[in-house]
């Protein structure tokens, strides 16, 4: 018999916000790709298509605005680790090189019942 573990609360959190923005973007024409694409250089929560621009979505979410909005924690080194990977991705598929490309935030705030979406478009 195989033991289950329980997803700690944070990751679940992050993976249901992931999937709420991947059905936002959905609604606004974009196309899910891939997901959670991972290298040594770090992780892209999403990557999608609109129209036929490449678009690689960075997804955060805070339960509470107190300590500043999700879109605040993408800083520079972060930014850095997304491009390193966006590259990485380009140079595993040729198809999606030779497409423009751009760099969109969804931030997730709120519980269940005030729940907030942002789409950033061309973040940084």
């Amino acid at each position: 018999m195989a033991i289950t573990q329980k997803q700690p609360a944070h990751l679940r959190q992050g993976r249901d916000a992931e999937n709420r923005a991947c059905e936002h973007l959905g609604r606004h024409g974009l196309t899910l790709i891939e997901r959670n694409y991972r290298t040594p250089f770090g992780e892209i929560d999403l990557i999608m298509q609109h129209q036929q621009t490449v678009v690689f979505v960075e997804v955060r979410y805070r339960r509470s605005q107190e300590y500043g909005a999700p879109a605040e924690t993408i800083d520079l080194r972060k930014q850095a680790k997304l491009r390193a990977t966006a590259a990485h991705y380009l140079q595993r598929h040729k198809s999606a090189a030779r497409k423009p490309c751009r760099f969109d935030v969804v931030a997730v705030s709120g519980g269940a019942h005030e729940e907030r979406i942002q789409w950033l478009q061309n973040a940084f």
